[in-house]
């Protein structure tokens, strides 16, 4: 049935054949933390390592490194078995498997959020393999299944996914309970096959192609879209970017620019768009650099910390992809908190690729073309 639907929509409005979810900008991990008076603590013991989750050392073991990301917000609901059992995922295009805690998990973050329970399922599937995601910070490991995996009204049946048997401590304060990662296979632990590769073969989708709208205000207002593009989420045109490896969704940038001046990214670099990581994260220096032109100054924590008064006069920061201007104004890459306001310019270590998290993606709507391998980036409304 769903195959005729696919097949209608090239007789009918394009927008009629897209899925779309609500994504939802829940509290933080940090903003939890700081409630309970525990995040100076919880980040002396837990270092931002926002790199480790593209670590091709990892990687080539089987293995899918995440990283304790205390400012990831957006999350979507989806529904997992028959009868469906509902989960709050991040949408992750940093990463490739769909995992959600289970019953079979007794880790602490498993006791706060929604479990699977794969014997109130009447369409599971159980298997022998396992699975193990290396985070920062501890890991997640457990075992996979097969199920019905509901998105966006999208039924998506026979999906191999990963279900928790124990979890990183750090999960406990998010408020997501799994993953649902929108990379390509090739990264995929356990060579299970990704969510959208799986709606794609059974042809579920019009188009192989998903795309976000981050809203920058509110907790309402995010919108992850399956199959294809909405003109409403941005003005003027898409700009097209190859891929330059067809792994994670990852580009070529050009430079970094303030005031025509070149502060980062000198002769060019390559950076991943990722939804799963909330800031904009570059190497050491790089970083350093831009954050000393903004006027920014490194707290004991490694933050770069702003004056909240001064963010009408701090200058923008432009991104050239593919030889497109991406510009950052103050307002978009400054974190206003009742703690006080620090830049989303994240330090990445030695490592000299780039992450195009939340803080570029609230800014530009952020399509991603499966069926051409490009990143399509237009300016958000």
């Amino acid at each position: 049935m769903m195959k005729w639907a696919v097949v209608l929509c090239a007789l009918v409005a394009l927008s009629e054949c897209m899925h779309k979810i609500s994504l939802i900008k829940g509290k933080t991990a940090r903003e939890a933390l700081e409630e309970r008076g525990l995040w100076e603590e919880y980040r002396k013991r837990h270092p931002y390592n926002p790199i480790i989750k593209f670590d091709p050392i990892a990687a080539a073991a089987s293995n899918e490194p995440l990283t304790n990301d205390a400012d990831l917000a957006y999350y979507g609901v989806i529904s997992i078995g028959t009868p469906p059992q509902s989960f709050k995922v991040v949408f992750d295009t940093g990463s490739s498997n769909l995992w959600v805690p289970s019953v079979y998990c007794n880790s602490a973050a498993c006791g706060n959020h929604n479990t699977f329970n794969p014997s109130q399922s009447s369409t599971y599937q159980s298997t022998s393999q396992t699975l193990t995601i290396q985070y920062g910070t501890g890991s997640m490991t457990g075992i996979l299944g097969y199920d019905t995996v509901t998105v966006a009204g999208i039924v998506d049946t026979n999906q191999i996914f990963g279900l928790s048997e124990t979890e990183a401590n750090f999960m406990y304060y998010m408020e997501a309970d799994g993953i649902l990662g929108l990379a390509f296979p090739s990264i995929a632990a356990s060579g299970a096959t990704p969510v959208f590769d799986n709606m794609m073969s059974e042809g579920l989708v019009s188009q192989d192609i998903f795309s976000f709208y981050l809203s920058r205000n509110g907790q309402t207002g995010s919108i992850l879209t399956l199959g294809g593009v909405d003109q409403s989420y941005y003005n003027g045109q898409i700009n097209w970017i190859p891929l330059s490896s067809e792994s994670y969704w990852q580009i070529t940038m050009d430079q970094v620019t303030i005031n025509g001046n070149t502060v980062a990214c000198a002769g060019g670099c390559q950076a991943i768009v990722d939804s799963g990581t909330s800031l904009v994260v570059g190497p050491t220096n790089d970083i350093s650099n831009i954050n000393a032109w903004v006027g920014a100054s490194q707290n004991q924590y490694g933050e770069a910390v702003v004056s909240c008064s001064n963010i009408g006069s701090m200058p923008k920061v432009t991104f050239t992809i593919n030889g497109y201007d991406f510009t950052l104004p103050a307002s978009a890459y400054v974190f206003q908190r009742s703690s006080g306001c620090s830049t989303g310019f994240g330090n990445g270590g030695n490592d000299q690729l780039w992450i195009l998290g939340d803080v570029f993606m609230r800014e530009y709507y952020s399509v991603f073309d499966r069926a051409n391998n490009r990143v399509g980036l237009a300016q958000a409304v």
